[in-house]
């Protein structure tokens, strides 16, 4: 509240109070003055009798009037300090209305029931209301939508589920709480309107409450081409949306596939919000940065399309071609040099391409296994078992290759390899290898040599032994026994 209206009530209080206590100090004063010129002293008992009678009824009700006048005025005093000034300097916001109104009836009651006793002793107020109940049902049935309105909203403080502030929907009202009254709840929809509800139709309602001091989430739906990656998207668009205005940075944005559909790959972003009576400004914001995000990066939105895909025979599961893209890469494996053009060719055109996600499993330990991988995009890491807990070994970049053991000598694998980051591999199988140890015998040895050198490797990093010389001899006799050759 200004520090100018402050003074400004004070003043009216203090005037207020001054005006008040001066009337019952003349009501007071001139009592006696009045009496003797009201009262015949020289009139007959009866006369006497009745006239002193309405003398004291007129003068007790006008002190009632004027004692009961103070009162609320102190009371209005007490309530301001205490559910504005000292609630909002605990709380950082003043108390409902309905506080307020409901402290104020009850001293009001208490005020005048004393008063009330203080200048008629012997009237019973319980009598008198107790007497009076076909006035009471009278009331009470003209005053019972105020009355439900008024036990709903004293029920919905005690609860206490949303403050002046919160952004609510109660049915089909959405909007900012304005205020909590006996009467009702003002909110102030984003259309800047303002709806009353009843408390009674509130508490009929179920309510949702996003709580100005809370950092509430929101949804937003976009979609991409099959042909567009999803790591490259989710993280694009994280990125895009976690700058943006309003969108609270203690926690990171979430970004993640909602479904497969006919013609796209449906994707939420999920992000908390710092004011969530913000929330449609933030939301036409953050498609305007996956927009924008998208036109840089060379993303593209899904609209309705059919593909007719023609599957040739023979093919297995798998993204197959002729293999001509493949041809580079296979040139710059080192155990493939022996290889002339069109062998390198033909295992390329024999490969399958295969992509996986950051963090997804390519091969694991223990498994069985009759190819090995090339690392044509992206890159991977070699796990072993350490108690329990993975432990990566070494990372394997594009032109490495893995699996191989499995390949040439039917072994299980012998450790995990997973995928650091989107990654496409080339995956050789045991007959395309075998085409070739058949054409050219000299790649098993060549082949044989490279791969006892990587084993030796791998087993001194997870063993902390020195390689075995003599394993070579012993890798080159079972490849041959598995390749069936002499």
């Amino acid at each position: 509240m200004p520090v100018s209206r402050v003074k400004k009530n004070l003043v009216i209080f203090a005037i207020t109070t001054a005006l008040v206590a001066l009337l019952l100090f003349l009501v007071y004063y001139f009592e006696p003055s009045l009496r003797a010129s009201f009262v015949d002293p020289v009139a007959d008992r009866d006369m006497h009798a009745a006239a002193a009678s309405s003398f004291d009824n007129i003068f007790k009700i006008t002190k009632i009037v004027l004692w009961m006048f103070l009162f609320i005025i102190i009371i209005r005093g007490i309530n301001g300090l205490i559910f504005g000034f000292a609630f909002r300097l605990r709380k950082g916001y003043e108390a409902p209305n309905l506080v307020r109104n409901t402290f104020s009836i009850i001293a009001y009651i208490i005020i005048f029931a004393i008063l009330f006793k203080r200048f008629y002793p012997a009237t019973d107020l319980g009598a008198i209301f107790a007497t009076s109940t076909i006035f009471g049902v009278i009331i009470g049935l003209a005053l019972q939508d105020t009355l439900g309105n008024l036990f709903a909203g004293i029920s919905l403080q005690a609860d206490k589920p949303f403050q002046v502030g919160d952004v609510i929907t109660v049915g089909k009202w959405t909007g900012v709480v304005e205020s909590i009254t006996w009467r009702g709840i003002k909110i102030r929809t984003f259309t800047n309107h303002i709806v009353l509800i009843s408390n009674s139709s509130a508490g009929k309602e179920s309510i949702e409450v996003c709580p100005r001091e809370n950092l509430n989430a929101r949804l937003v739906l976009f979609n991409t081409l099959y042909t567009d990656s999803p790591a490259k998207t989710i993280h694009i668009v994280r990125e895009a949306v976690r700058e943006a205005e309003n969108v609270s940075q203690k926690i990171r944005p979430v970004v993640r596939i909602r479904d497969f559909s006919d013609s796209s790959v449906d994707y939420e972003v999920k992000y908390w919000l710092e004011d969530y009576a913000k929330y449609n400004d933030t939301d036409a914001l953050v498609r305007q940065r996956i927009w924008y995000a998208f036109r840089r990066a060379g993303l593209n939105f899904a609209f309705p399309t059919r593909t007719l895909i023609v599957e040739r025979k023979g093919k297995s599961d798998g993204l197959r071609t002729d293999g001509s893209e493949f041809i580079e890469r296979l040139n710059a494996v080192d155990i493939f040099a022996p290889l002339s053009a069109e062998e390198t060719a033909r295992l390329a055109k024999n490969s399958v391409r295969r992509v996986f996600a950051p963090g997804e499993t390519v091969i694991r330990a223990g498994d069985e296994g009759s190819s090995m991988f090339v690392v044509h995009e992206g890159k991977v890491k070699v796990q072993i078992n350490d108690n329990g807990t993975p432990r990566t070994v070494t990372v394997l970049n594009e032109g490495d290759f893995f699996g191989e053991m499995a390949l040439f000598t039917g072994e299980p694998r012998t450790a995990n390899v997973v995928a650091a980051e989107e990654t496409e591999v080339l995956e050789i199988g045991f007959q395309a290898m075998k085409h070739l140890f058949d054409t050219n015998p000299d790649l098993v040895e060549a082949l044989t040599h490279t791969i006892a050198e990587r084993r030796a490797d791998l087993k001194a990093k997870s063993e902390d032994a020195r390689p075995d010389p003599m394993e070579s001899a012993g890798l080159l006799a079972a490849v041959k026994r598995f390749f069936g050759i002499n």
